[in-house]
């Protein structure tokens, strides 16, 4: 029966190890920063001193169009967006947006995957071309940065439309909205 379970979910195309609830990454422990799901975590650590947030190119050799914006600064556990403040998720936002405007012009896209999809544990956005067929009639126009929602239990994706945003809530998977 368990490997019927795991036949479906592959077959289904779910995540099998990707809830990061569990983290247990701890700066002040290194023996916890060893874990597949710890490594951003580690290569934010390489970054202090460096402003607050950091870019880096996505080594996933499936997303060569990626780009990744994290926050330097992390803690115990999984590091979830609604735990920064207002300002530094504003912050964080509009570092994303800066890159993408600055790599794909007004195509950009941006995505935060809600923690159960999630393979790290560190806060990331996903920054590229935004796909629009992945258009759906499931959004809040938003006029704002400030006015984007504090992710929780699900991820997000965000795309510019004139005069705003269109920010797109509910889903766990989100970066699938973004040319790979």
């Amino acid at each position: 029966m368990k490997w019927i379970c795991i036949i479906a979910a592959l077959c289904c195309g779910l995540p099998l190890a990707a809830d990061v609830s569990q983290c247990a990454c701890d700066p002040s422990k290194p023996e916890t920063m060893k874990a597949r799901e710890c490594s951003l975590c580690n290569v934010a650590s390489q970054h202090k001193g460096e402003g607050k947030f950091f870019v880096l190119k996505d080594n996933n050799p499936r997303k060569p169009n990626r780009w990744l914006v994290l926050p330097v600064e992390h803690g115990e556990g999984p590091h979830h967006m609604h735990e920064m403040s207002t300002a530094e998720r504003v912050e964080f936002w509009r570092t994303a947006i800066n890159l993408g405007k600055e790599k794909f012009g007004e195509e950009w896209g941006v995505a935060y995957n809600g923690w159960k999809v999630r393979t790290q544990c560190h806060a990331h956005i996903h920054v590229g071309r935004f796909i629009r067929a992945a258009e759906s009639a499931q959004y809040r126009f938003v006029r704002t940065v400030e006015q984007f929602p504090a992710p929780e239990d699900a991820g997000l994706w965000i795309h510019p439309v004139p005069g705003g945003f269109h920010v797109h809530a509910g889903e766990q998977i989100a970066e699938t909205v973004l040319v790979r």
